[in-house]
């Protein structure tokens, strides 16, 4: 853990914290220890936070704008890709039945990552993490792929709506599945799509939906 503080630059109070925030529900439950899904929850909001500060301070573009510029900068695969350059995988406690952590699972523990920062040095400290890890990758983000926000676009070029509706479909406690269907006008079955988050289910409904309605369309 010493190196991964290293790189964020800090000097940590409780290093515990950290420690939980890094852990995945599926190790937590093997071991009989806390997993990270508070400091997930936390952690979501201070990086929005933060990036809604930063990009208020520094983009004087309009309120739809940035909203859109924000939910790009801190959807799951922007986290993902943050998490690399930190090597944040090296640093996470999985469950035997997970030796390759899925996307969402990379994000959460970022997300976590933020909470346990917040919570062991202050919005202050926390902030200038969040300038040198985050904000020199904005531009990196800029071209990923939203499938949710592509296909939304593509819909109301004819001014119609999108709904989605998403449930849990099995798996246990610390390893849930999710199904999402896209509904046009909310009536018409765009598509669907699994995934092991919602947000994952969501954009995998989604990016079927997209195929359909270009096909359609060309």
């Amino acid at each position: 853990m010493n190196e991964l503080f290293n790189k964020l630059n800090i000097k940590p109070k409780n290093t515990e914290i950290y420690v939980k925030a890094l852990t995945h529900t599926s190790y937590a439950h093997e071991n009989q220890t806390e997993h990270n899904e508070r400091l997930e929850f936390l952690g979501d909001a201070v990086i929005e936070l933060m990036m809604s500060t930063y990009l208020f301070n520094n983009d004087l573009s309009d309120q739809g704008i940035l909203t859109k510029r924000r939910a790009q900068s801190v959807r799951e695969e922007a986290l993902v890709l943050y998490a690399q350059k930190l090597d944040l995988t090296n640093y996470m406690k999985l469950g035997n039945g997970e030796t390759t952590p899925k996307p969402s699972m990379i994000a959460d523990a970022f997300e976590a990552l933020f909470g346990a920062m917040y919570l062991d040095l202050g919005f202050k400290e926390t902030y200038k993490v969040f300038l040198n890890v985050v904000i020199p990758n904005l531009k990196l983000v800029e071209n990923i792929k939203d499938y949710k926000t592509q296909l939304q676009e593509f819909i109301q070029l004819e001014r119609k709506s999108l709904t989605y509706k998403t449930f849990k479909t099995g798996g246990p406690s610390h390893k849930p599945t999710f199904k999402s269907e896209v509904y046009l006008e909310g009536d018409i079955l765009l598509g669907y799509g699994n995934g092991s988050s919602t947000k994952e289910a969501e954009q995998n409904a989604a990016k079927e939906a997209l195929s359909k309605v270009v096909k359609e369309r060309v």
